[in-house]
């Protein structure tokens, strides 16, 4: 049993948590979890929640998924940890390799490059990027095309090509050479436009003024979230990635889906290029691999990077990860893979979303608070919270954190960011979950 009044003593003071002050968890201590089984978590004083988070967009089976615990203590016995560098390898990545090949074969990609998660797969993405050009000859092909409102993890080149100040004001001067355009987010953008379709065709254009300003010849590659997770859930027009994809065909310009969100069924479908039609040259892929028992990730690579990097003696990869295609953590993954494709969790992940997507719509009626409401692919839904409809003022952090524990106290786990209340619950929820989720959200803005 654990000692709950030592963890409550110490809790928010020994350790710096992710994204916040030291002195904010100190002054509001976080909320202990010490269980979880199926949708739902327990915390320090026994009060049981569903998660509308999933963990952080990552568990998608569930907390209770045996054949994923099972493989992972079944490789601990047999080989707890092997590198991948240079003339070294081991099974179960091997057999990941082809099982991801298989999984990915709709998206045009066949190889696997194995990092320790999100942050590593974008930083992987974009050093292979410019090695590609480089390869072939395009010494100038340095820089990096993204979207603002994008979310691309946390290290210098992910933070470079995040469009979000408050991931890179700390921290600059970042990588030189990164530039953004604006994201097809209808509810706030430059254009004052609100419908998707011509919206779209807006940014398309600032895409196209951006290449020619900067000169096609000088960009390695554009990265793009399919439907951007952290920024608001945010999917843009269903124009939007084709035609972005033949913008970067037409100039020699790569392009990175960031899938650590949308992989693996999250969108309602297996990935975010395949809900869009397209065929990226790379895929960032994380936290779902594993179901988020086990910190992994894998790059994807298609046939662009394989005609290039394969039998050519001077493209020696001189990049890697410890832990990359560590044995435990592709074990994990190959049994999250069958265990995604058996219970077909795209077909639940749409339904659920419908559900909770419909459901907040509804609050909106009922709550001015509620500016706008994202989502209908899958379970990704956000609600984005003002202070006033007519002028969108955001919402003060006070009444967003009182929705946000008034939820918690209600049934529900749900997060936070800025003025966006953004739900990303696991892909095996049922109907009364999702209902739990949209009552606690329910009494968690009839309290301000």
């Amino acid at each position: 049993m654990k000692d709950s009044n030592f963890l409550k003593e110490h809790n928010g003071r020994l350790m710096w948590h992710p994204m916040t002050s030291p002195q904010d968890s100190i002054d509001r201590p976080p909320k202990i979890i010490t269980e979880a089984d199926g949708v739902s978590i327990v915390d320090v004083d026994g009060h049981r929640v569903v998660d509308g988070v999933g963990g952080l967009w990552n568990v998608n089976l569930g907390y209770s998924c045996q054949p994923v615990k099972d493989a992972i203590a079944q490789q601990l016995d047999t080989l707890p940890y092997y590198s991948t560098f240079r003339g070294t390898s081991n099974d179960a990545a091997i057999e990941l390799s082809y099982g991801l090949k298989e999984f990915f074969a709709p998206d045009g990609l066949s190889r696997a490059f194995f990092t320790s998660g999100g942050s590593d797969s974008v930083e992987t993405s974009l050093r292979l990027a410019r090695q590609y050009h480089k390869l072939r000859g395009d010494h100038g092909r340095t820089k990096f095309l993204s979207l603002k409102k994008g979310y691309h993890g946390t290290h210098i080149g992910g933070a470079s090509v995040n469009g979000n100040a408050n991931f890179r004001n700390a921290y600059e001067p970042l990588l030189p050479g990164c530039f953004h355009i604006p994201a097809p987010y209808t509810y706030r953008n430059p254009f004052n436009e609100t419908d998707p379709e011509k919206l779209a065709q807006m940014c398309l254009q600032s895409l196209e003024d951006e290449i020619a300003f900067q000169g096609a010849n000088t960009i390695a590659a554009m990265i793009m979230e399919p439907i951007l997770g952290a920024g608001g859930v945010i999917p843009p027009h269903p124009s939007f990635a084709p035609a972005v994809q033949n913008i970067c065909n037409r100039n020699g310009i790569l392009l990175i889906t960031d899938e650590v969100i949308t992989a693996y069924g999250r969108t309602g479908a297996w990935s975010g290029a395949r809900l869009w039609g397209i065929q990226p040259d790379m895929m960032a892929t994380a936290k779902a691999i594993t179901n988020g028992y086990f910190p992994f990730g894998a790059v994807m690579l298609g046939d662009r990077m394989v005609e290039v990097f394969e039998g050519n003696p001077a493209a020696k990869i001189g990049h890697g990860y410890t832990y990359s295609g560590h044995p435990v953590g592709a074990a994990a993954a190959l049994a999250c893979l069958a265990e995604t494709k058996r219970l077909n969790v795209v077909k639940n992940a749409a339904s659920r979303g419908t559900q909770l997507f419909e459901g907040c719509k509804a609050l909106m009626k009922k709550y001015d608070i509620i500016g706008d409401v994202r989502g209908g692919y899958g379970l990704m839904t956000a609600i984005e919270m003002v202070s006033d409809r007519t002028t969108k003022k955001p919402i003060d952090g006070a009444t967003a954190a009182k929705v946000q524990d008034t939820a918690y106290q209600s049934g529900a786990m749900v997060r936070v960011s800025g003025p966006n209340l953004i739900l990303s619950p696991p892909l095996v929820l049922s109907q009364n979950d999702a209902a739990t989720i949209l009552s606690a959200l329910d009494a968690g803005f009839a309290a301000t």
